[in-house]
């Protein structure tokens, strides 16, 4: 399978590590005003950023920088213990003003091309459904895209990465910022286990509620607050037994 693309080459890519082949695909929205004021950063040597492809609202796929090299798209992240994030990744970028533009819906054709995209790539490239990642999970408190309105659940359906019915949002005891003890640790724990970076300290740090926000954003979008509540917890918990069911 062979996706028709525009090509628009960037200049702002390398080498991946020796052997390294890419095993995570990562989804960004640009946060710009325009696509082609993303495009043309994208493509600017002084910007130092780019990603493989960029996906316009139109639903036009334009190749930037070639599978086989490392683009810049993911700065500091971690997934899994996977710190060199571009050196493993493939990254799409697609066209939506994001958190600072109004949070613009993703348009039905778009995220059609988004779809047949990610499915191009997972026809190239061993990425297993659970690396299948926004750019809010790989970098927590630094990065909230693709968004808590992007239809993570339409991609699943399509053969695209892990999604599970969230647990609906209840009244009931919550961990938030502050809280301490092994309830805290086990939440860390659980978290680290799907891969996000976060460390088992027993403490609800702000790192933590970055990670959890981000959980939220990509799991359990209806309320994205940082705080553990019933349905977060039990979201989590349904997310894990379905990876290690094999789903």
């Amino acid at each position: 399978m062979s996706l028709a693309c525009i090509e628009r080459p960037s200049p702002n890519f390398n080498e991946r590590p020796e052997g390294r082949g890419a095993d995570i695909l990562l989804l960004h929205y640009t946060g710009m005003e325009s696509v082609e004021a993303a495009a043309s950063r994208l493509c600017d040597p002084a910007a130092k950023v780019s990603s493989h492809y960029l996906v316009d609202e139109a639903g036009v796929v334009t190749r930037m920088v070639p599978e086989h090299l490392r683009a810049w798209h993911a700065g500091v992240g971690n997934w899994a213990g996977e710190t060199d994030i571009n050196g493993a990744s493939i990254g799409i970028e697609i066209a939506n003003g994001g958190h600072d533009f109004g949070s613009p819906p993703y348009p039905d054709v778009q995220m059609r091309a988004v779809e047949a995209l990610c499915l191009d790539i997972l026809s190239r490239h061993a990425i297993p459904a659970r690396r299948v990642l926004g750019h809010s999970d790989i970098a927590p408190g630094r990065k909230a895209d693709p968004g808590e309105w992007f239809d993570w659940a339409r991609l699943s359906r399509a053969g695209v990465g892990v999604w599970v019915e969230p647990e609906p949002v209840i009244e009931g005891p919550a961990l938030a910022e502050g809280d301490r003890g092994d309830t805290v640790a086990e939440l860390q724990y659980m978290l680290a286990d799907y891969g996000y970076g976060i460390e088992v300290l027993g403490r609800y740090d702000e790192a933590t509620k970055a990670v959890v926000t981000a959980f939220q954003r990509h799991f359990r979008p209806v309320k994205v607050d940082g705080v553990a509540d019933v349905s977060t917890i039990a979201t989590l918990r349904r997310l894990l037994d379905a990876v290690k069911s094999g789903a």
